[in-house]
């Protein structure tokens, strides 16, 4: 081999290589998720990193702190109102979810029907998620007003119900139910749409074989849509528990965690300690409480996505 074609042969080597790297699929899967990856990182993984450190300190705002272990964990558990805003959280959560799913559910079935205005129908029902959060606050606390109530006013002054108005915001229980309540109207339109959005993959050949072998509506429901629509319900639950449990403007805007802390989340009170309080450390702490029951929902998400039966109709091997 002559010198001229060892060096047009050493000159191609790197070229080469490059070109072989940029065939591989997994290199160009790793280098098309690094700049989404280095996003998180940096403004999802440090945060979190950072309140994680915070929850085992006694650093207040304006004094940086010192390591003290778990003992604001212990204290916590020992917070009455700690205590109240856990079963609030779990209490919220539950209600508001089985709410917004039973009428979410039952929407979207109407919706997949044939209806007059179906198109005009979709669009309206996106309203109640599409109005940003403080301004449906700002309507529902109207709505609860001890004074203004319109609730009120039509059970007292229309039908005569009642013989004083309801202060839905001023005891404890009532303010909880009437949180609940703000909640599923505002959830309902998203697991409306999702659930709809599976119903539309069901094939209709299903149902005309379920008709044809005698089955009425509420066996073609539970045979066939109830099991076809069955990943799509996993993962919409999954989201529904997450943006619940970790709900914070909608519970703050209207009752700010009372009448005497009887409201609190979790989200609310960590926000409460840790800002308006100055109690960083204790309000990371908090907040890290928060993440088991966070880590459950996104693991029932991913076991329930895992069964190949749902998806294939086969059992798992």
């Amino acid at each position: 081999m002559t010198i001229a074609a060892e060096a047009r042969t050493v000159h191609h080597l790197p070229q080469n290589w490059l070109v072989r790297l940029l065939d591989n699929k997994s290199f160009l899967i790793f280098l098309c998720l690094l700049p989404a990856a280095t996003l998180l990182l940096v403004f999802l993984s440090y945060p979190l990193g950072l309140g994680i450190w915070l929850a085992f300190t006694d650093t207040r705002i304006g004094r940086s702190g010192h390591f003290i272990g778990f003992e604001n964990f212990t204290s916590l558990m020992q917070d009455r109102v700690f205590i109240t805003s856990v079963w609030n959280t779990l209490l919220y959560t539950g209600v508001a979810t089985v709410g917004k799913f039973a009428l979410g559910l039952w929407l979207a079935l109407l919706l997949n029907n044939h209806l007059p205005f179906k198109s005009l129908l979709r669009a309206l029902i996106l309203v109640p998620w599409i109005v940003p959060t403080v301004l449906s606050a700002i309507a529902f606390w109207w709505i609860y007003d001890p004074q203004f109530s319109i609730i009120s006013y039509v059970l007292v002054d229309v039908l005569g119900w009642r013989d004083t108005y309801i202060d839905f915001l001023g005891e404890p229980w009532a303010a909880r139910w009437s949180l609940i309540a703000a909640n599923t109207w505002r959830g309902i339109p998203f697991v409306a749409i999702s659930l709809l959005a599976g119903l539309q993959t069901i094939s209709p050949a299903l149902y005309e074989a379920a008709m044809l072998d005698g089955a009425n509506a509420w066996q073609r429901f539970r045979h066939v849509t109830l099991p076809m629509l069955m990943p799509i319900l996993a993962v919409v639950l999954t989201f529904s528990v997450l943006f619940t449990f970790t709900d914070f403007q909608l519970v703050y805007a209207i009752t700010r965690g009372g009448p005497i802390n009887s409201t609190h989340l979790m989200a609310t009170l960590a926000f409460q300690r840790g800002i308006p309080g100055g109690q960083l450390g204790e309000g990371a702490a908090i907040a890290v409480a928060m993440i088991p029951f966070l880590v459950l929902a996104t693991l029932f998400s991913y076991f329930a996505l895992a069964r190949r039966k749902w998806q294939q109709g086969e059992d798992n091997d």
